[in-house]
């Protein structure tokens, strides 16, 4: 099993803070221009963050 991590109140108000922000602002460029509606933002930060999900093994196959 995965250790359980947060991150520090620093790390909170720096970094990670403004990774945040930068994402939101990324987002919402990718809307302005491209016209793709919040759903489609949606599906790229989905794919995104399947990338940093814990793999699982399928013993059935």
């Amino acid at each position: 099993m995965n250790k359980p991590y947060s991150f520090s109140i620093d790390q909170m108000n720096g970094i990670v803070e403004d990774t945040y922000a930068k994402i939101i602002n990324e987002c919402e460029n990718l809307k302005k221009n491209t016209n793709c509606p919040n759903e489609q933002v949606l599906a790229l930060l989905s794919v995104i963050a399947s990338n940093y999900a814990a793999k699982t093994v399928n013993k059935d196959n």
